[in-house]
């Protein structure tokens, strides 16, 4: 391992530990630099990688301090209850913000997950997730106007999707299988989801079916920033 890998390993392991709490200073470029015989640029690389993973923050001319601990939400991922509903459960003071609903071009996966042909027209509705104002998560589903005829016009006013298909009929709920992929942030997610590059995402992907019917209501990817979950599957 290199000797700023060695040197960000040790201070997370710190971090973690409790060693360096939330809002304290940390050592000097200088002091670590003796401490671990480096050159200071070395600690200043490790230095900024911390702050890219989001553990630390800079003052500019006092110094780095250790970033407030992130919330760990445990999240149940499953397709028969919404998010909102989980979040109210865990007493998590959340919001949600629509932030688009557009017409897409075909795509072969989500028509064909959502059982539609090539000339029927499918809207994907985003909603990003808040809690005390961080943006942890965004959902997008993907939905068939044939089955929905008015969501061009709903579309951006839905923030729980759940409550929108149970207007509409739709009231016990089940998924297909999910997948599971781990990825990085794209340049415009990095800015929705307020996150540094190096931050890992989980996505989501799944399809939402009415359990009367056997109708695919939506395709669903959902993507959540994993510095602020844990995972129950």
């Amino acid at each position: 391992m290199t000797e700023k890998v060695i040197l960000v390993d040790h201070l997370i392991s710190e971090i973690n530990k409790g060693t360096f709490q939330s809002n304290k200073k940390l050592p000097s470029e200088h002091v670590l630099a003796d401490q671990f015989k480096v050159p200071r640029m070395v600690v200043r690389k490790a230095y900024e990688q911390l702050q890219d993973l989001g553990y630390i923050y800079s003052r500019q001319g006092k110094g780095s301090y250790v970033q407030d601990s992130k919330k760990q939400i445990p999240l149940i991922l499953s397709g028969d209850v919404s998010f909102t509903e989980k979040m109210k459960e865990l007493h998590f003071p959340f919001q949600t913000m629509t932030i688009f609903c557009e017409e897409i071009p075909f795509d072969e996966k989500i028509f064909q997950n959502l059982n539609v042909g090539s000339d029927e027209k499918v809207f994907k509705i985003g909603r990003l997730r808040l809690i005390e104002d961080l943006p942890i998560a965004l959902h997008t589903s993907f939905v068939a106007q044939s089955i929905f005829p008015e969501i061009e016009k709903d579309g951006p006013g839905i923030t729980s999707m759940f409550l929108y298909y149970k207007q509409r009929g739709f009231v016990e709920f089940g998924a297909n299988s999910s997948t599971l992929n781990v990825i990085f942030p794209t340049p415009t997610e990095r800015e929705v989801l307020q996150c540094s590059n190096l931050v890992p995402l989980l996505q989501v992907e799944s399809e939402c079916v009415d359990k009367n019917s056997g109708q695919v209501l939506e395709h669903t990817v959902i993507i959540y920033r994993s510095d602020y979950f844990t995972y129950v599957i």
